[in-house]
């Protein structure tokens, strides 16, 4: 007897069958009811992996494509290189037996012998030659996702990572013949060409940097993109385009971008760039002489700036990378000086100074909320007489007690240690490209010419217009009236001396003691309240670091300016304007990043 549940059920059925509700099932008796219509397949896609002495940058590409979000049995793998000299072979083959049996397809070829062109000045030279290889391997590419009858195609260069795991579906979703996502860089260069002269070469345009800045947003249709982009094989306009040979009346510069540019203008079908998103980092090509080390330098930075500016990157699981080896680079101690509440600073300079391998000793700064006015006055500190932040007009705030008590504690460690040579760090730095060599560079100039130092500035912010005099050391110049403590190098002299100042019991910020110290501060009655003001302070020029973030930016807050009064615990300061954390709009003038580069009309001209 079947079970009361059923019957009912039946009962019901009848009872909806004799009012109309539903109709008889065509079905044969006993046979299961047809499956709901199931969710249409995401389209197919062809990622074209083109590489060559890209070990620097295999890892964190391939692990962008691990986590990109799309099917992988829809992703057919395209995988070429050719003319190494280091470990890109091995890598791509490590990588491919890892995933072979997580795509669609894979396509692997590899060309050993030669490991060079003809005629190249090194492996990042970019001769016809090796011109003419890249049109056809990437024609070849095309040609391999039409025979699958793809309805895309990924060209991915290797020095691009695509950091956000949606950007193949968003691509797609633009419903464009041919489409880039914006690529980021330390620099001001990117992906794609707003202007583009009658004989093939880059224009500048008004558009640019409104575009590179993402002040205007959107996609664009532009005259040129590269690196990264992907085209929809689907549409009518898409099916003439090609890489090699060039168009019969074809007459621009023999380069790859140029003659896919050319191809798509001829066929009508529109190149557009969208930067609506962060999608990823582009290394910047700097010339036919950059060796493989000095580019794994520079992609380095690109790994902290993306650590700093996030998502960041990752290496892919499917590869073994040899661990690194952090040091104190040369000096007796490297302090990092970080709230503990401020986690994800700390986090974000661990993993940036890992990446540099520098390994540093995590100072936990004094947390300004910790204190209140009657524990800072215990400590002997007292506020030097007359004091006023020179632009907003406030007092000292306890946020900026904390950081001076922070530093004054390193410097105390440095005297009380013995320590000839420190570093010291904020965690809210920006790196600047090459920082350790330049900084290494910096310090073996000072053994060899015994130069008489005892603090120099990796950062600062120079207040006044004077002209700095110049020291005996390329770089290196003799501070004016500065702010900042984010990095500098101090000695164990130059902290005897902040220390026997007694700073705490005429304390203002950290910042404004320092010029003070080297005798450039404009204030001529802070300064009466120090008989000894003859730091050997210096500052390096252009600078290694800045802020991680500036007053304006969405990541921006200030534990010294968003606190309150230090002898007043009802007082809040949420001041968001000061001139301190502004960015400085005089930039490069003032010793501003030496990385800016622009984009050119090659990749041998950068």
């Amino acid at each position: 007897m079947p079970p009361p549940v059923a019957l009912l059920r039946c009962a019901l059925a009848l009872l909806l069958l004799d009012l109309g509700v539903l109709s008889p099932s065509t079905e044969e008796e006993g046979e299961p009811p047809a499956r709901e219509e199931e969710e249409e397949e995401l389209p197919t896609v062809v990622v074209a992996i083109l590489a060559r002495n890209a070990q620097h940058s295999l890892p964190h590409y391939l692990g962008a494509l691990d986590r990109l979000d799309y099917p992988a049995e829809r992703i057919f793998i395209w995988c070429t290189t050719d003319h190494n000299v280091d470990n890109t072979t091995r890598m791509l083959q490590e990588w491919l037996s890892a995933v072979e049996n997580r795509y669609r397809s894979i396509v692997w070829k590899s060309v050993e012998e030669p490991r060079s062109y003809p005629n190249e000045l090194g492996p990042k030279h970019w001769t016809e030659a090796r011109f003419e290889q890249m049109m056809r391997l990437k024609q070849e590419a095309l040609a391999f996702a039409r025979s699958q009858k793809a309805d895309y195609i990924l060209f991915a260069d290797t020095d691009s990572i695509l950091t956000n795991n949606q950007t193949l579906k968003f691509l797609i979703a633009q419903n464009k013949s041919v489409v880039a996502p914006m690529m980021d860089s330390q620099t001001y260069y990117s992906n794609f060409w707003c202007g583009i002269t009658p004989q093939g070469y880059y224009r500048r345009t008004a558009d640019y940097f409104p575009t590179k800045n993402r002040q205007r947003l959107g996609c664009f249709a532009l005259p040129m993109i590269f690196a990264t982009f992907l085209i929809d094989l689907r549409k009518n306009n898409t099916a003439s385009l090609a890489f090699y040979p060039p168009h019969p009346t074809y007459a621009w510069p023999f380069d790859d971008i140029n003659v896919f540019a050319y191809s798509c203008q001829v066929a009508g079908a529109e190149m557009f760039l969208c930067n609506q998103e962060r999608f990823g980092y582009i290394n910047v090509p700097m010339g036919s002489r950059q060796t493989l080390e000095e580019e794994e330098i520079q992609f380095v930075h690109l790994v902290l700036e993306a650590i700093v500016d996030g998502p960041p990157m990752a290496r892919s699981r499917h590869l073994y990378v040899p661990p690194k080896h952090p040091t104190k680079i040369g000096f007796d101690e490297v302090f990092l000086i970080n709230l503990a509440r401020r986690a994800d600073r700390r986090r974000r300079m661990l993993e940036s100074l890992s990446e540099l391998e520098i390994a540093p000793l995590v100072v936990d700064a004094v947390d300004g909320r910790s204190l209140n006015s009657s524990s800072i006055k215990k400590l002997g500190i007292n506020l030097l007489q007359g004091y006023y932040d020179p632009f907003s007009g406030r007092t000292l705030t306890k946020g900026e007690v904390g950081c001076f008590l922070s530093h004054h504690r390193v410097w105390k460690e440095i005297v009380e240690r013995g320590l000839e040579k420190s570093l010291v760090l904020e965690d809210d730095i920006r790196f600047e490209a090459y920082f350790k060599r330049r900084l290494l560079k910096l310090m073996d100039e000072l053994e060899r010419t015994q130069l008489d130092w005892e603090l120099i500035y990796l950062s600062r912010k120079q207040v006044n217009e004077k002209e700095e005099a110049v020291a005996e050391i390329p770089n290196l110049v003799v501070p004016e009236y500065s702010y900042w403590t984010l990095a500098y190098v101090l000695s164990r002299r130059g902290a005897q001396k902040l220390i026997e100042a007694r700073p705490l019991s005429k304390i203002l910020p950290v910042d404004e003691f320092l010029p003070i110290m080297y005798n450039k501060h404009p204030n001529e009655d802070y300064k009466k309240y120090f008989s000894s003001r003859d730091l050997q302070a210096f500052s390096i020029r252009p600078y290694l670091a800045y802020p991680s973030h500036y007053a304006g930016d969405a990541e921006w807050m200030s534990d010294t300016e968003f606190s309150t009064i230090w002898d007043d615990d009802s007082q809040k300061t949420t001041w968001s304007g000061s001139q301190k954390t502004l960015k400085d709009p005089r930039g490069m003038a003032h010793g501003g990043p030496i990385s800016h580069s622009f984009p050119t009309a090659s990749r041998d001209e950068l």
